[in-house]
C-alpha cells in the first residue's frame, strides 16, 4: 500500500501534473482577488499549457544519460519517456481549441508567452561555436520564469474577466496585482537555483545565486517577499482585511520554507512543499474567509 502511494505521489510530482494544479490554483486566486467568477477556459488552459511546456522543457534538455542522473525527477521522467511524450503532445494539442475560445487580447498575450517559453528552452542563439537559449543570459532565467508565470496566472484571468464583464478592476490595481505576484513567484524560483548552485557554476549559467552567492540569494528572497507584503497593503486599498492576513500568512510560511531549504536538499521538499505554496496560498484565502464568515 505504501509503495503504491509513493508511486502515485511520484507520478503527480514528476509528471508535472502537480505543477499544473499549482497554476490553476493561482489562476483561481486571481479570479477571487478581482471579484470575478472563474472562467473555466482559462483554468483549462493554465493546466494544459503548464503541463505541456514543463514537459517539453525537460524533453528538450534531455541529458546524455538520464538513467544515471543525480536527480530523481530526471530518472523518473525518462524512465516513463513514452508516457511523458504522449502527455506533452496531448496537452499541447489541447491548447488549440482553448486558444480559439479566448479573446483576441488573450491570444496575443499567449503567443508572446509561447515565444518566450520556446526561446527560453531551446538553444537557438549562437556566438561562435557556443549555442544558448534565453535561460543562459545572466540574470534572465529568474526574470523569464517569473514573467511567464505572472502574465499567465494574473493578466490572462484579468483579460478574460474584463472581456466577459465579470470585473471592474482598475489598471492601477491590475498593475499592483501583477507586481506583487511577480515578487512571490521570483522568491520561490531562487531556492531551486541555490540547490543547483554547483552545477550552474560548472556550466557557466549566471543565476541569482551564482552572481550574489548563496547567503545573499537567501536574503534577496526575503526582500522580495517583504516587497510583496508592502504591495498587499495598497492593492484595492485593502488595509488589514481577511485577504491581507491570509496572504501574509502564506508569505510567512514561504519565507520559512525558503530559510529551511538551506538544509533540505531533498527533491520532494522543493517540488511538493515549495511549489505547493502556490496551492496553499489559495486555500488559506478560502479558509480564512470561510472561518470569518462562519463566525
Amino acid at each position: 500500500m505504501k509503495k503504491t502511494l509513493y508511486s502515485v505521489f511520484d507520478f503527480l510530482l514528476f509528471s508535472n501534473i502537480f505543477m499544473s494544479l499549482c497554476a490553476v490554483a493561482q489562476g483561481l486566486l486571481t479570479f477571487y482577488l478581482i471579484g470575478a467568477k472563474p472562467v473555466f477556459t482559462v483554468l483549462g488552459l493554465l493546466f494544459t499549457s503548464t503541463l505541456g511546456i514543463y514537459n517539453f522543457c525537460i524533453l528538450a534538455t534531455k541529458p546524455s544519460d538520464p538513467a544515471n542522473s543525480p536527480h530523481k525527477r530526471v530518472r523518473w521522467f525518462f524512465s516513463h519517456n513514452r508516457l511523458m511524450v504522449t502527455f506533452t503532445i496531448v496537452s499541447l494539442l489541447s491548447l488549440i481549441p482553448l486558444f480559439v475560445l479566448l479573446s483576441m487580447e488573450s491570444r496575443i498575450l499567449l503567443i508572446f508567452l509561447a515565444l518566450i517559453s520556446f526561446f527560453y528552452s531551446i538553444p537557438v542563439f549562437t556566438i561562435g561555436d557556443h549555442k544558448f537559449g534565453l535561460r543562459h543570459i545572466p540574470w534572465l532565467k529568474q526574470f523569464m520564469i517569473s514573467l511567464v508565470w505572472t502574465m499567465s496566472i494574473v493578466l490572462l484571468p484579468v483579460l478574460e474577466a474584463q472581456h466577459f464583464h465579470l470585473t471592474g478592476i482598475s489598471l492601477r490595481d491590475t498593475t499592483i496585482l501583477i507586481a506583487k505576484r511577480f515578487l512571490f513567484i521570483a522568491a520561490l524560483t531562487i531556492p531551486f537555483d541555490i540547490r543547483d548552485l554547483f552545477d550552474d557554476r560548472n556550466s557557466g549559467l549566471k543565476t541569482v545565486p551564482t552572481v550574489l552567492g548563496e547567503k545573499n540569494a537567501y536574503l534577496f528572497c526575503q526582500i522580495l517577499l517583504a516587497g510583496y507584503v508592502i504591495l498587499l497593503l495598497i492593492f484595492k486599498n485593502s488595509w488589514f482585511n481577511h485577504d491581507f492576513w491570509a496572504l501574509t500568512l502564506s508569505v510567512a510560511l514561504t519565507g520559512w520554507l525558503i530559510f529551511k531549504s538551506k538544509w533540505e536538499k531533498n527533491e520532494y521538499y522543493y517540488f511538493f512543499y515549495m511549489d505547493g505554496m502556490l496551492i496553499l496560498q489559495y486555500l488559506l484565502v478560502l479558509l480564512v474567509n470561510g472561518v470569518w464568515s462562519f463566525l
